[in-house]
């Protein structure tokens, strides 16, 4: 099966937007036992499963929000058996594709009406155009996405893995297991 042509309108409005350099700490929320750069192709919000990321966020807060909603997956009670750890990641990216807002989002032709709010089972409705924006710009070089947060007003950093040759070299710190109460 082949896949279906790049919209060669998103091509040139991201082509258009100039590359922004990002290092800073970022967070992870991840598996106890888990490698926080444990890159992976999930098909989440900003990768179509054709490369692999790393999800982060700017903000520890940002990082616990994005896990609990994919956590409770519609269902009333989060699960009593689940172990995260948080971690911090100094992370640099020479190539981001930033968007600061959803209006920046709505310009390459995203329907932001909806962002973050329709519910887990819902998620295809929103996801085929957010994953059509990160698979052009992987397609054209970036490094990586500089986005809003779903979930809270910080931003999210996905890391196009295979972009970032250094990125196995980041420092990360533990900041222990999350109480999730």
């Amino acid at each position: 099966m082949s896949k279906p042509r790049r919209d060669h309108a998103l091509i040139d409005a991201l082509e258009a937007i100039e590359p922004v350099g990002f290092t800073d700490a970022v967070w992870r929320l991840v598996r106890d036992g888990r490698d926080p750069l444990q890159c992976s192709a999930s098909g989440g919000r900003w990768d179509d499963g054709s490369f692999n990321v790393v999800y982060t966020s700017m903000s520890q807060l940002a990082a616990l929000e994005e896990m609990r909603f994919h956590l409770m997956r519609g269902q009333p009670v989060m699960p009593s058996k689940v172990r995260y750890r948080m971690f911090e990641i100094d992370l640099s990216l020479v190539r981001a594709l930033r968007f600061l807002d959803l209006e920046a989002l709505s310009a390459v032709g995203l329907k932001t009406e909806t962002f973050g709010r329709l519910s887990y089972e819902q998620k295809a409705g929103e996801y085929p155009r957010t994953q059509e924006i990160a698979e052009v710009a992987h397609f054209l070089d970036f490094d990586g996405l500089i986005v809003p947060s779903a979930r809270s007003d910080a931003r999210n950093v996905v890391v196009f893995c295979e972009k970032v040759k250094t990125l196995r070299e980041s420092k990360t710190t533990d900041h222990g297991v999350v109480s999730w109460s």
